[in-house]
């Protein structure tokens, strides 16, 4: 089997600049490819982000049809979180149960961009020789958790337990460590703005508690 790809937080602070649009909208394209990144992060964390990861590929392949879509006018209509947001709703989209929503797919996305947020953020505290359970755990029950059915919470709690050290944590996801520690402040940062942009559209249409 061949390795796995490295996560490249580098290329995840750039992304996520290049997709601020506007002074308020989020490109979708670019929140797409920063995502897949992100995802090498889950996927090389194997079992323990298993709760995460094996729902977020999904997640991004439909957004990218709405994007590929044959149709250019629609597909104009997913350029970015804003226009995405305001045809669906503007189309009463979101009510039809046999449509599968754009705004509905992302806010998981939304949901679990705010749990790598806050993890890698506590992260970044951390001397190379802490464990990382512990501000897992927290990030966790701040995010995801609230969304999660009881047997999902439990597992993901318990697998949370055989995270390693700060230190063997970065040489098991990222090429070089030492720059990522130097990347990581810029990455969240550009992280907190797409997330705090998209979050902000989400109460804007009011769409949080999308079923």
């Amino acid at each position: 089997m061949a390795a796995l790809e490295r996560f490249d937080i580098e290329k995840v602070k750039q992304i996520f600049q290049e997709s601020l649009h506007d002074d308020d909208d989020v490109l979708l394209d670019e929140y797409l490819k920063a995502y897949e990144e992100i995802n090498k992060f889950f996927n090389l964390m194997g079992t323990v982000f298993s709760f995460v990861s094996s729902d977020v590929r999904s997640k991004i392949d439909i957004l990218y049809d709405f994007r590929n879509e044959t149709d250019a006018e629609k597909a104009r209509k997913f350029i970015t979180v804003k226009t995405m947001m305001t045809y669906e709703k503007e189309n009463n989209l979101l009510e039809d149960a046999k449509y599968i929503s754009g705004s509905r797919t992302l806010l998981r996305l939304h949901r679990g961009l705010e749990f790598i947020y806050e993890f890698l953020s506590r992260l970044a505290s951390l001397a190379e020789c802490d464990k990382t359970h512990t501000c897992c755990k927290l990030a966790y029950e701040m995010t995801l958790a609230k969304h999660h059915p009881w047997v999902i919470r439990k597992g993901a709690l318990v697998a949370m337990y055989a995270l390693p050290t700060q230190g063997e944590l970065l040489k098991r996801v990222c090429c070089n460590v030492a720059r990522a520690i130097e990347v990581l402040p810029e990455m969240l940062n550009n992280t907190k703005l797409v997330y705090d942009r998209t979050e902000a559209l989400y109460t804007l249409h009011d769409l949080h508690d999308l079923p």
